[in-house]
C-alpha cells in the first residue's frame, strides 16, 4: 500500500467517495468488510492512493475512466409519488435512479431521501465528499416542504409544532411554519425542518392530531425546486451553481478554474461550428 504523505495522494475512502462509489462513511464500511483491494492486498482505513495503483472494488478492477476524477456534477429531480429512493427493490416498485442520466464509470449518490408517498426535490451528485458535507448533521440545512393538512388547524397546534414535541425517536420541531392558503380539508402550509429523520414531517403533524394528505419537498439548503421542472423530470445544475454550492461548504475552488476553461472550450467550439447547433438538451428535461 502507498502510505506516502505526498499531496498527490489521498485516503482510499476519500478517493473512492470522490469518484462516486458512495459516501465516505459507506467506503469506510466497505474497507472494514474487506471489499477493497489495492495492488492485490486488502485495503485498510487510512491507506493512501494516487490513482496509479490497481484498485479493486468487490473483486472487480476500477474502470480506468473512473480513476481520473470527474468534474463534480449535481442533478436535481422532481420525484413523483410512487417512486422509491433506492437502486433496487424486491417488490419491483419504480426507483428514482431509473430516470436519471447515465454516468460513465461512477454512480449517482442520493443526498437524502423521500418516502414513497412524498414528492418533490431530490438531489444527486457524483462527488462523495460533497454528498458527505451536504448530509452531515452539523450543517443543519433547511428542508422546506409544502404540506396539505386534513382537519381544522388551531393556532395552539401551530404553537406546539414550533416549540416542539416528543416523538418516539426524540424531540422534534418545525423551525418555521407559514400558512399558504386553503381551509378545512385543503389547508396548505410551508414548514421547515433541519434534519431528515424518517417521516418526520408527517409524524410531527400526527403528534398534534392532524393528518398530512400531500407532502412536497420544495427546497433543500439553497437549492429550490424550479417551478418549470415537471414531475418525473430532471436537470443538471450549471457550473456556476455547482461552484457556489461547493464554496458554501468550504470546498476547493479547483472547479472554478475548470469551469472557466470549460466555458472557453465551449465558446471555441461554437465559433468553429458557426452556431450549427444552438442548444443542447437532456433526454428528459429541456432547460429554459
Amino acid at each position: 500500500m502507498n502510505n506516502s504523505e505526498s499531496p498527490k495522494t489521498e485516503k482510499i475512502q476519500k478517493f473512492l467517495a470522490n469518484r462516486g462509489f458512495g459516501s465516505r462513511r459507506e467506503m469506510e464500511e466497505w474497507i472494514k468488510q474487506g471489499r477493497i483491494r489495492i495492488n492485490g492486498a486488502t485495503a485498510t482505513i487510512g491507506d493512501r492512493v494516487s490513482g496509479d495503483e490497481r484498485i479493486q472494488v468487490n473483486g472487480k478492477p476500477i474502470d480506468r475512466r473512473a480513476i481520473k476524477k470527474d468534474k463534480t456534477k449535481i442533478v436535481i429531480y422532481h420525484k413523483p409519488v410512487g417512486e422509491i429512493t433506492t437502486r433496487k427493490d424486491p417488490e419491483k416498485r419504480p426507483t428514482v435512479f431509473a430516470k436519471l442520466p447515465k454516468l460513465r464509470g461512477a454512480k449517482w449518490i442520493s443526498i437524502g431521501r423521500l418516502d414513497i408517498n412524498t414528492s418533490g426535490l431530490l438531489i444527486f451528485t457524483n462527488d462523495g465528499e460533497l454528498a458527505n458535507r451536504f448530509m452531515h448533521p452539523a450543517q443543519q440545512l433547511d428542508r422546506e416542504y409544502a404540506v396539505r393538512v386534513l382537519g381544522n388547524v388551531e393556532s395552539a397546534a401551530l404553537t406546539q409544532l414550533r416549540e416542539g414535541v416528543d416523538l418516539e425517536d426524540g424531540f422534534a420541531r418545525f423551525s418555521d411554519i407559514v400558512e399558504s392558503g386553503g381551509d378545512g380539508a385543503n389547508s396548505w402550509f410551508h414548514v421547515v425542518i433541519k434534519e431528515g429523520r424518517n417521516r418526520e414531517v408527517r409524524r410531527l403533524w400526527e403528534a398534534v392530531g392532524l393528518t398530512v394528505s400531500r407532502l412536497v419537498r420544495v427546497r433543500f439548503g439553497t437549492i429550490i425546486l424550479p417551478r418549470e421542472l415537471r414531475v418525473g423530470h430532471w436537470r443538471f445544475l450549471d457550473d456556476a451553481e455547482v461552484i457556489e454550492i461547493k464554496k458554501s461548504f468550504g470546498m476547493t475552488i479547483d472547479d472554478i478554474i475548470e469551469a472557466k476553461q470549460s466555458k472557453q472550450r465551449r465558446i471555441a467550439r461554437g465559433v468553429r461550428t458557426k452556431n450549427a447547433m444552438k442548444t443542447k438538451t437532456g433526454k428528459i428535461y429541456r432547460k429554459k
